[in-house]
């Protein structure tokens, strides 16, 4: 009998740390992507906060409760991100929050790259063109934006954390941008 198929990360559980900054690739997440019915807001806006204890985010933010993050990317379209427990995280959405939204698996559509430590906001700076001032860019903010060309999505998770999600099919090339960026901050 052949031996079952196991899911491969896009970058091979890629890790390493540059002057105290980590910068990890992140696995074993669900990404399923929520688009609103027209009309059901307030019930899809209820249904997660008694299933998930979760708040839609305005535009511009994400909410958290536990290791799930519901990201705010356009008006009625979100991202939730969660632990993956089964192979089908669209049906444990549906089955925890009904109808309501349009749910899509995004799961492997996107590498996961979380950056922590100091020195980051530095070195996310040379190559984002976001200001990432905490002033300006405040915890569980999340933003699209391009980095070395490639689409990003950045959400800051910590005071010196954030999470950044780019295409997978440019994993390697997503990588190489931050990583040398990373390389080259002092």
């Amino acid at each position: 009998m052949a031996e079952p198929l196991a899911p491969l990360s896009p970058l091979d559980g890629y890790a390493a740390e540059f002057n105290g900054a980590r910068l990890a690739e992140v696995t074993g997440l669900a990404i399923v992507s929520l688009a609103v019915s027209r009309g059901m807001e307030a019930t899809l806006a209820a249904r997660l906060k008694k299933t998930y204890r979760l708040a839609l985010p305005a535009p511009g933010g994400s909410a958290v409760s536990g290791e799930r993050r519901l990201i705010w990317m356009a008006p009625d379209q979100f991202l939730l991100i969660f632990p993956q427990v089964g192979s089908d995280p669209v049906g444990e959405v549906r089955k925890a929050i009904g109808d309501g939204a349009w749910l899509t698996d995004q799961s492997d559509s996107y590498c996961l790259l979380r950056c922590e430590g100091p020195g980051v906001r530095k070195a996310l700076e040379r190559i984002c063109p976001l200001d990432l001032d905490p002033r300006h860019f405040a915890l569980d903010a999340a933003a699209r934006t391009m980095m070395e060309h490639l689409g990003v999505l950045i959400v800051r998770e910590a005071e010196d954390g954030f999470l950044l999600a780019s295409a997978r099919s440019s994993a390697h090339s997503f990588l190489h941008a931050v990583k040398l960026s990373f390389e080259n901050t002092q």
